[in-house]
């Protein structure tokens, strides 16, 4: 490893959020050979209790170790190796949340000898010593960056090890494969023929297993950055009344005056287990007022940067020449139309809206009083191919860098099968079978370079 991330050496970093009046616990944690020994010339227990046992827990207080004088009154957590989340000696001390009681307790343990911790190098010192593969590091990542529970479920999973069974068995059947084929080229006299439907069929089978993970790939993926959804349309159709009807709350102000919102509001929702950033932008039309052409500008590129718009219009008003010059600039887009204010309509029905036929899916919604908002949901998972991720099994949802993997090993067995379809030696057929083990391997971690851990792991919090 690089001597960033060498081992050997003892780490300390804060392992929780810490912002003034936040927060009433704050941790900041060690790894390593000399965590015990820092921990012991800072803490002081209180009473006469000196048995510092691993997994229980000390109240007493720190203390400078020059001075004596008193910190923070902490608990204190021995984790001794190997049964620790890094399999090294860890210590844990629980100070009182806010900014300077856990940094002052950090800047003593590193003038005691730790050094601060890299982003992510408590994962990967346990991905180092053997204490998770590489599939549930990620897992950890994406555990902790969660934003709906079906993203949690997935990741939940994955520190499961659900994702990393599947890949070492595959990996393992084309190591046996590979033995086979091997062993008849290095001992041809002395085994029987090989059984080439036997190993064609083994090959087979793992090609579709590997395809059936590599589907999980858009899942994974969705659940992970979720989706970027724009609320546009001209003024006053009731952008601001749908987003605060979705939401359940009063998100944005609503006033029977146009050109109310002047710049784009945005709220975090979970529609079927995917995370939804939805963006309510101001009302797209010509104005001279400075400020909300501003907004309008706004509007405009929020929606061109949107994975899905939902182009609103007001069904009391009907289609009308403002919204089709809305509908030019945005209907390259993953568009839905919302007929909005349907209660204001004749019939209360879409057909009451002439748009264009160009449109696909339209959906009727009366925000005002809360009616249409499940179907509006329903719309935007089927424009998406999300389907109901809550209901769905969740124990393979693959990241880009494991899509990528699996991409490779994909291709390399189906080159395989060509090589024996077209007759070659043997010694052909386990050239890009190694290449297939090698990707599986890359997936968990058996097989991988340190710039893809340093790659990984930077993108972790530093307390983790």
């Amino acid at each position: 490893m690089s001597e960033t991330f060498r081992l050997g050496t003892t780490i300390a970093a804060i392992a929780t959020a810490i912002a003034p009046q936040q927060g009433s616990i704050g941790i900041v944690r060690l790894s390593g050979p000399q965590a015990l020994s820092i921990a012991k010339t800072l803490f002081h227990p209180a009473g006469k209790r000196q048995v510092w046992e691993s997994h229980r827990i000390l109240y007493g207080c720190i203390r400078h170790p020059q001075t004596q004088q008193a910190v923070d009154e902490v608990l204190l957590l021995v984790m001794k190796a190997p049964r620790s989340y890094t399999r090294e000696d860890v210590v844990e001390f629980h100070c009182h949340g806010g900014i300077m009681p856990v940094q002052q307790v950090l800047q003593l343990c590193l003038e005691g000898g730790a050094r601060l911790a890299q982003p992510g190098e408590f994962t990967l010192r346990a991905f180092l010593n053997g204490r998770l593969d590489l599939t549930q590091a990620e897992s950890i990542s994406d555990l902790v960056g969660a934003r709906s529970p079906a993203a949690a479920q997935a990741a939940l999973a994955g520190l499961q090890g659900k994702l990393a069974a599947p890949i070492r068995r595959l990996r393992a059947d084309c190591l046996d494969i590979l033995a086979e084929i091997e062993a008849r080229i290095d001992f041809e006299e002395d085994l029987p023929p090989l059984d080439q439907p036997y190993i064609i069929a083994q090959i087979e089978r793992v090609l579709a297993e590997v395809s059936g993970i590599l589907a999980s790939a858009d899942r994974g993926e969705l659940l992970r950055t979720g989706l970027k959804v724009a609320i546009v349309g001209r003024p006053n159709v009731g952008k601001s009344s749908l987003l605060n009807a979705w939401s359940r709350c009063d998100r944005a102000i609503v006033t029977e005056l146009p050109g109310t919102t002047r710049d784009v509001v945005e709220s975090q929702l979970a529609v079927g287990g995917v995370p939804v950033q939805v963006l309510d932008t101001a009302g797209i039309r010509e104005t001279a007022d400075v400020v909300e052409k501003i907004g309008v500008e706004r509007s405009r590129r929020v929606a061109l940067a949107a994975d899905l718009v939902l182009l609103t219009v007001d069904a009391g008003a009907g289609w009308t020449p403002e919204d089709g010059e809305i509908y030019e600039q945005v209907r390259h887009q993953k568009l839905i139309l919302v007929v909005n204010k349907i209660d204001l309509a004749e019939g209360e029905n879409l057909a009451a809206v002439q748009y264009p036929d160009s449109i696909g899916c339209a959906v009727a919604t009366a925000a005002a009083h809360n009616r249409g908002i499940e179907e509006l949901e329903k719309a935007i998972l089927e424009a998406v191919n999300a389907g109901n991720l809550q209901a769905a099994n969740l124990d393979f949802a693959i990241n880009q860098r494991q899509a990528a993997a699996l991409t490779r090993a994909k291709a390399s067995l189906q080159q395989v099968s060509a090589t024996i379809a077209n007759q070659l030696p043997l010694d052909f057929w386990t050239i890009d079978l190694r290449l297939a083990i090698q990707a599986l391997g890359e997936v968990t971690g058996e097989e991988v370079t340190e710039s893809v851990l340093d790659r990984i792991f930077s993108r972790f919090c530093i307390g983790k």
